[in-house]
């Protein structure tokens, strides 16, 4: 692996741009180099592994033995990919990707590193951008003390960070319980988790159980229910759910039946679930499709991550969720499919190796639908009725206003923005766009694959103009906007001239 600190040192282009260190993107980087491609892995994080295996570089079982067994898997896939050839961009947003049009053979992707932006070609892209938790906007959600269970979770594999003072973890899904036993090894003090979970969802899933029963995840999930039963107060059927406190978290108020209780809390970690991130895959135009299953919208895909458009593919939880496993199979898979179209694997070599992979991935797939049915939100935690929810915070929009311009005849959540701005904020409605689809779907009583979601256009990341404007133009580019035609010779040395001030300005500082 050659680690790159410098947008200088990028290559112009490449056979192949991986999005996201995580095990789908390392996998596949993995993958692509072994058969000779060249490779550029571009990631947000400032070491490999992605949220599942974050920092499993740098932490030890001997120091953090309380993040469990399954965690240090994510080490051989780490120790793999830094083997190989592959060039690999930390602290690196990818805020542009273009699929190949107008007879072009290759996609371009525009990332910004050390505040220098640059736009790469390549023959292929692999979208591995995981997922991320599905918004629990609940009342004071907001509130100093409020965050998600992947939030608590980055601070404890990051620096070993424990929220201090009584815990409260509430909302749904195996990454509640996972963190739970965590925190608990940790030594952090839980008051008790309460469990929202759809109670006839829960039902539904038991025509799923004989396939779960044969699943690789059936020992770990038993174990972490037991362990976490064990030592701490489990209250399932909550049906209602508050926190309150004067400037800051205090205490939980949730109803079972019609019984209401209150917990104090000086914590309280939300979570329903995950998501596929799919922000640059929509940006970049591919189409979109409803998961009822998960209750989500992902990137259609082909089985093995094409995506509709030429040489963009898909790949892990960011395709739809499966799990650690199941993610590093798919970007494997991803990368072969990617190798054969641009020529670089037989076909019959290829083909060999796709039937292999998908043999594995087979397996981690079996008794997904049993989890997913059994985790699923209840609706009413999926679109608040509270008119004073706050859902988006970027704009401080709240459920009651939503509902109100819904009333209107808003035809969708793009139309919605114009009225509110909601999804207009830095998040680019990564916080608030399941909610606001959700909420649009029940009031019109139609599933939300006919309401849809935000239509994202780049840069789907923060993006000075500075680096913006820095970037090198073509003479074509040049032109449509100035009306004058330069000679190459002008443009190159523009070009150089950029590069040069890029490197010496302390504007050009890397962001924090």
């Amino acid at each position: 692996m050659r680690r790159i600190t410098d947008a200088g040192e990028l290559a112009p282009h490449y056979d192949l741009v991986v999005v996201g260190a995580g095990p789908a993107g390392l996998s596949a980087a993995t993958e692509a180099a072994a058969a000779g491609a060249s490779v550029l892995v571009a990631d947000e994080n400032l070491a490999p592994g992605g949220q599942i295996y974050r920092a499993v570089t740098r932490n030890t079982p001997e120091k953090q033995d309380f993040l469990g067994q399954d965690y240090w898997k994510g080490r051989a896939i780490a120790e793999a990919f830094s083997a190989l050839a592959i060039d690999y961009a930390a602290a690196t947003t990818v805020w542009n990707l273009d699929a190949a049009a107008g007879g072009e053979e290759c996609a371009s992707t525009g990332l910004t590193l050390g505040g220098v932006a640059r736009m790469i070609s390549a023959r292929a892209v692999i979208l591995a951008t995981g997922a991320m938790e599905r918004p629990m906007s609940v009342p004071g959600w907001t509130l100093p003390g409020v965050m998600s269970a992947g939030a608590a979770q980055i601070a404890l594999k990051s620096v070993s960070g424990i929220p201090s003072g009584r815990i409260v973890l509430a909302g749904c899904g195996p990454l509640l319980y996972l963190l739970a036993d965590q925190l608990l090894r940790a030594g952090a003090e839980i008051a008790a988790l309460l469990d929202t979970a759809d109670r006839k969802q829960r039902m539904a899933a038991l025509r799923h159980l004989p396939d779960f029963l044969l699943s690789p995840y059936l020992a770990k999930g038993l174990s972490l229910l037991f362990s976490v039963r064990r030592q701490i107060k489990v209250i399932s059927g909550v049906t209602q759910l508050a926190i309150t406190g004067a400037g800051h978290a205090q205490s939980v108020r949730f109803q079972v039946g019609r019984r209401e209780t209150t917990i104090a809390a000086d914590c309280v970690l939300l979570h329903q679930g995950i998501i596929p991130g799919i922000n640059l895959t929509s940006a970049a135009g591919c189409a979109i499709e409803w998961n009822d299953a998960q209750r989500a919208f992902q990137p259609r895909t082909d089985k093995h991550g094409r995506t509709s458009l030429s040489g963009l593919f898909s790949a892990g939880d960011g395709a739809g969720i499966g799990g650690a496993e199941h993610a590093a199979v798919s970007g494997r898979i991803a990368a072969v499919a990617a190798l054969k179209d641009f020529g670089l694997l037989p076909p019959s070599e290829a083909s060999s190796r796709l039937t292999e992979l998908e043999k594995q991935r087979q397996v981690y797939r079996r008794g997904r639908a049993f989890l997913d049915a059994l985790y699923r939100p209840a609706r009413q935690f999926l679109a608040p009725s509270d008119p004073d929810t706050m859902v988006c915070r970027c704009e401080e929009v709240h459920a009651g206003t939503l509902r109100q311009v819904i009333a209107l005849g808003v035809p969708g959540p793009n139309q919605l923005k114009t009225f509110l701005r909601c999804g207009m904020g830095p998040c680019q409605g990564r916080m608030c766009a399941s909610t606001v689809t959700e909420i649009m779907a029940a009031e019109r009583g139609i599933s939300p694959a006919e309401i849809g979601t935000y239509r994202l256009r780049a840069p789907v990341k923060p993006l000075r103009l500075a680096e913006l404007a820095a970037l090198p133009q073509t003479p074509a580019a040049v032109f449509a906007v100035t009306g004058r035609a330069l000679e190459h010779d002008s443009i190159e040395k523009k070009e150089r001239t950029n590069d040069d001030t890029s490197h010496s300005d302390p504007h050009h500082a890397p962001r924090r």
